[in-house]
């Protein structure tokens, strides 16, 4: 294969969606995987929706991906423009050629003709695309049009016949002419629209492979058409399948977060995202799940890509996420959570410097509990914060017993006297307790448990007062008693 031009062009209408995500990743593994080269164009012919705000979430989002091109806005290339509204007199001039040779023509049909004609079908129940009333005008009838003001749009001359080519996703796909209409390439004001924008920035881009959402297929013959009709091989074209919700139904905002943006601030990793969207309706092979990047550029095919459509399963995200951060240096992982830390209040200077090695072991001990980065605040914040508040349901459940109070604190005041202050010590101190006072060890560690995280949950409770130290846990199994006194 030569290598490979490669392009992905969404429209600054919005935040880059999880989709656009993969159909990007999709595209950069592919040229990655074949030496070739990854090019952005941004379409933003929308120019009613479209905005410099939304170009630079679109730019963030690929750069926070680590999807970075080699073409395209910010780093120019030998193609240049990459805004298709800055590409408009191009798209003018192919339009023109295509009139000039027989391709294309002027039509004078005004958008109020066009749809009465449209609604006299339907009310006759009967299926409507263009007429062709403007493709056999005489000259001079055009020019009386002309000079009446009526400026024309620009239309596709269909052939008859049909359009067949192979999907490198799909497999063998046709169209029979007869179901596609005379479309319109330059609209009467001069501006292109999506399906002459496209082949002409394609064409002069050099581009060899179309990957995009299935939803194109519907317009891939008339691409194909305007190709032939410039003389012009096709690329070749992969139609990668929708993403779906868990409910089978197309991926919307009542699933939750659908934006790139939103997932990066929810406390996902960018490698977890793409390694989860890598792997959502494409297949390496085997049963490999956690893959590096260089694992998919290793392994990705367009041939393993699956026809049917991909579930975006949340769960599924929250597991690759577990995955990587526990993946992450003790360092990397104090770093990343230092910023969460630090709004929540938690942040202590000491972690910068004789605590930082205490804080990488907190760090370590929550993370089987933490699947986003900001599960780490509240997962840490009994050992960070100055006291816990306890939670209802677990006083409930695990705190109504007789004499509680008396046995708590004479725990605490056994474990004040243990010198070394290990898991092992602090177990064979509880235990005995617990046997002195015939009451069962359980007991006394839901008690601890609660005292000193405020829950009913947490990690092996001997590692957490061993993390703790010993006069934060003795304060606050005293703290505990005092309140079961009050109680």
């Amino acid at each position: 294969m030569h290598a490979p031009r490669v392009r992905f062009a969404p429209s600054p209408t919005g935040y880059l969606h999880v989709g656009g995500a993969r159909t990007a990743l999709f595209n950069w593994l592919f040229a990655r995987r074949h030496g070739g080269t990854f090019i952005l164009r941004i379409e933003d012919t929308d120019t009613e929706r479209s905005s410099d705000e939304m170009v630079s979430g679109i730019l963030e989002s690929l750069h926070w991906l680590g999807l970075e091109w080699d073409e395209g806005p910010e780093v120019g290339g030998s193609h240049a423009p990459y805004f298709q509204t800055q590409r408009y007199a191009r798209h003018r001039e192919v339009g023109e050629r295509l009139v000039a040779e027989g391709h294309a023509y002027p039509c004078y049909c005004s958008p109020d003709l066009l749809k009465q004609k449209r609604e006299d079908a339907e009310r006759q129940g009967l299926g409507w695309k263009y007429d062709r009333t403007c493709l056999h005008l005489a000259l001079a009838e055009r020019q009386r049009l002309e000079a009446s003001g009526i400026s024309p749009a620009i239309r596709f001359n269909v052939p008859p016949g049909r359009t067949a080519y192979t999907d490198r996703v799909r497999g063998a796909i046709q169209f029979d002419h007869d179901q596609i209409e005379d479309f319109v390439l330059l609209r009467s004001n001069r501006l292109p629209t999506y399906h002459l924008s496209v082949v002409a920035d394609d064409l002069d881009m050099r581009i060899t492979h179309v990957i995009r959402g299935d939803d194109h297929i519907s317009n891939t013959p008339k691409h194909i058409l305007l190709w032939q009709a410039l003389g012009e091989t096709p690329p070749e074209f992969a139609h990668v399948p929708l993403l779906l919700g868990t409910d089978k139904k197309r991926l919307s905002k009542r699933h939750g977060a659908t934006s790139v943006t939103e997932y990066e601030r929810l406390g996902y990793l960018s490698d977890a995202m793409v390694n989860f969207l890598g792997l959502l309706g494409w297949s390496p092979g085997g049963d490999r799940e956690v893959m590096s990047r260089q694992e998919l550029i290793d392994a990705f095919t367009l041939d393993g890509i699956s026809g049917g459509d991909a579930v975006f399963n949340p769960e599924k995200l929250d597991w690759f996420n577990a995955q990587y951060l526990a993946r992450l240096t003790p360092e990397g992982l104090v770093e990343r959570v230092k910023p969460l830390l630090d709004a929540a209040g938690l942040w202590n200077a000491a972690f910068d410097g004789e605590r930082r090695e205490w804080l990488q072991r907190v760090l370590a001990l929550v993370l089987s509990r933490v699947r986003r980065l900001p599960d780490f605040v509240e997962q840490a914040r009994p050992f960070l914060a100055d006291h816990v508040d306890y939670d209802p349901e677990a006083v409930s459940k695990y705190l109504a017993v007789a004499e509680l109070d008396s046995h708590v604190e004479t725990l605490a005041l056994t474990l004040d006297r243990v010198e070394q202050w290990d898991e092992a010590a602090i177990e064979c101190a509880l235990r005995d307790v617990a046997d002195i006072r015939s009451i069962k060890a359980a007991t006394l560690i839901h008690a601890a448990r609660i005292a000193t995280t405020g829950k009913a949950v947490s990690p092996g409770i001997f590692e957490v007062l061993a993390l703790m130290g010993k006069p934060v846990t003795v304060t606050r199994l005293l703290a505990l008693a005092k309140f079961l006194q009050a109680s």
